[in-house]
C-alpha cells in the first residue's frame, strides 16, 4: 500500500502526532517545531547537500540534534578516488540554528573561528557557501555553489513510530537539482558546471527513538537528455502506509514499493562494502547493480551515543519501469548508497 497525502495543513495534531501518515510529492504538510510535544533533547532537525558531477563531489550538512550540533563538509573526489571528511561539534544547539521550518525558503547559517556555513535560498534560487579553514591538515576548503531548475515533484515522507506515538520523521528529498560553482581546496581548484552537475537535498525534520538502522541511496544524473534519479531508503519507522521509493523522470516522480539493498556478506558473515551491491523491488520495477568507489566510513562510539556510518559512493547499473510502463535502461551513472546505525 502506498498511501498518498495531498491534504495540506499541519504536520502534528494537539497531541504532537502526525496527522496523517504516508507519502507526497511536496511539503504538502507545515512542520512546526512549537507543536512537538516529545522531549526537546530528541528533535533532530539537518539539512544535508550533495553535489556531484561524477568526478568530484561536495557534502554539506548543517544538523541540530538537540543534546548535539554539528556542521560538516565532506570533498570527494571519484577518479583517484579519495575523500576527506571534516565535522565540528556543537554542545547543546536546542533549536538555536533556527533550521527553516519549510525547504523552499529560509536561510540557516553557523559561524565560529574553525567554521563558516551558510545555506539560502530564496524560493527560486539556493546558494551554498563553506568556508572551512584547517579542513585538510592545513588547507582551507572554500565554496560557493548555486542550485537551480528545482524539479517539479520531490520525495516527502510522514513516518511515525509504532513504539512512541509522539515519534515521527518529516523527510524531503529534492533530486535532480541543476548545480554551479566553485570549490577550492588547497591548491586545487574545481569548477561545477550545470550541463553536468546536479544536487540533492536532504531535508530532516522530526523526533526520533534512540536506537534505529537506515538505508539510503540516492542518484541524480542525466539519462540520453533526460534527467533521472531515485531515492530509495527504509529500515526505521512504521512504514506500512507509504516507502520513501521513488524514480524521477523530468522532474515527475514514480513510486515505488518496498526495495531491497543487497550488501555482500564475506564467510565471516560480515557486509562487504566495497565489493558490488545488488538492488531489487517487490514490484520488480527496479533491478540494479551497484559498484563502489569509495566508502565515507566514519564510526563515533561513546557507548550511549554511537553512529556507525558506512556511505558508499560508487555506479548503477539497471533497469527501472515508470508509472507508463516505460523501461529506462542506464549504464554507470554515479549515486550513492549507505548504511547508518545510531544510537542517538
Amino acid at each position: 500500500m502506498q498511501r498518498k497525502v495531498d491534504r495540506r495543513g499541519p504536520l502534528l495534531d494537539e497531541n504532537g502526532k502526525l496527522i496523517e501518515k504516508g507519502y507526497a510529492v511536496s511539503l504538502v504538510r507545515t512542520y512546526d517545531r512549537r507543536a512537538v510535544k516529545a522531549s526537546p533533547f530528541r528533535i533532530k532537525e539537518w539539512d544535508y547537500y550533495l553535489i556531484s558531477d561524477g568526478r568530484r563531489g561536495l557534502a554539506l550538512t548543517v544538523a541540530d540534534n538537540a543534546y548535539m550540533g554539528m556542521l560538516s563538509a565532506s570533498w570527494l573526489n571519484f577518479e583517484e578516488p579519495c575523500e576527506t571528511t571534516s565535522s565540528i561539534m556543537t554542545v547543546m544547539p536546542m533549536g538555536s540554528f533556527h533550521m527553516p521550518a519549510d525547504s523552499s525558503s529560509g536561510n540557516v547559517s553557523y559561524r565560529d573561528r574553525n567554521i563558516d556555513i551558510a545555506f539560502y535560498s530564496d524560493g527560486k534560487e539556493r546558494r551554498l557557501c563553506c568556508t572551512y579553514p584547517g579542513f585538510r591538515n592545513r588547507d582551507t576548503l572554500q565554496a560557493e555553489i548555486i542550485l537551480n531548475d528545482v524539479p517539479q515533484d520531490s520525495m516527502v515522507i510522514m513516518t511515525p513510530y509504532a513504539e512512541d506515538e509522539k515519534a515521527f520523521y518529516y523527510n524531503q528529498k529534492i533530486n535532480c537539482m541543476r548545480a554551479s560553482g566553485t570549490v577550492t581546496c588547497g591548491s586545487e581548484k574545481y569548477e561545477f558546471t550545470p550541463d553536468r552537475a546536479f544536487a540533492v537535498l536532504d531535508w530532516g525534520r522530526g523526533v526520533w527513538t534512540y536506537q534505529n538502522t537506515w538505508y539510503w541511496s540516492s542518484l541524480s544524473a542525466d539519462l540520453d537528455g533526460h534527467r533521472f534519479g531515485f531515492n530509495l531508503g527504509y529500515g526505521f519507522g512504521d512504514t506500512s502506509a507509504a516507502t520513501e521509493n521513488m524514480l524521477f523522470y523530468d522532474g515527475r516522480a514514480h513510486k515505488l514499493e518496498d526495495v531491497i539493498f543487497h550488501i555482500p556478506l564475506g564467510s565471516d558473515q560480515k557486509e562487504r562494502f566495497m565489493e558490488p551491491w545488488q538492488f531489487t523491488s517487490s514490484d520488480n520495477r527496479l533491478t540494479m547493480e551497484f559498484v563502489p568507489v569509495i566508502d565515507r566510513a566514519s564510526c563515533t562510539d561513546f557507548k550511549v551515543l554511537r553512529s556507525d556510518q558506512h556511505q558508499v559512493f560508487g555506479n548503477f547499473s539497471g533497469t527501472a519501469v515508470l508509472d507508463d510502463g516505460t523501461v529506462l535502461t542506464f549504464k554507470n551513472l554515479p549515486g550513492f548508497a549507505e548504511k547508518v546505525m545510531n544510537r542517538w
